[in-house]
């Protein structure tokens, strides 16, 4: 039973290890490693959305490494956080919209 301990804790060392060769891990703020190209800052929530999709598309169809698997993922990631920025700033620009308006529907 030791020795399945031990084997378990040499695989996630190696993975560990592996993930700091490559660049895959993320940093400090959640941002994605090196190994994945940053979000373009001016990029629009469809084109976040549409590239989303195509990452989701990806990783479901399979037939990809480990490694480039990570890379999607986290592109994902940094893809969803790019909608959620936009879909913040239309939640509060209805709420503001309507706290201008005292019925919320005289706008």
């Amino acid at each position: 039973m030791a020795k399945a301990k031990t084997d378990g804790a040499a695989d996630a060392e190696h993975g560990a290890a592996a993930g700091a060769e490559t660049g895959m891990e993320s940093g400090p703020d959640g941002t994605a490693g090196p190994g994945v190209p940053p979000v373009d800052s001016t990029l629009g929530y469809e084109q976040a959305r549409d590239e989303l999709i195509e990452v989701v598309r990806s990783l479901e169809a399979g037939g990809t490494t480990l490694e480039e698997s990570l890379a999607l993922w986290e592109r994902g990631e940094q893809l969803a956080k790019v909608c959620r920025r936009w879909l913040e700033g239309a939640r509060a620009r209805l709420d503001a919209a309507l706290t201008e308006s005292p019925n919320g529907a005289d706008a």
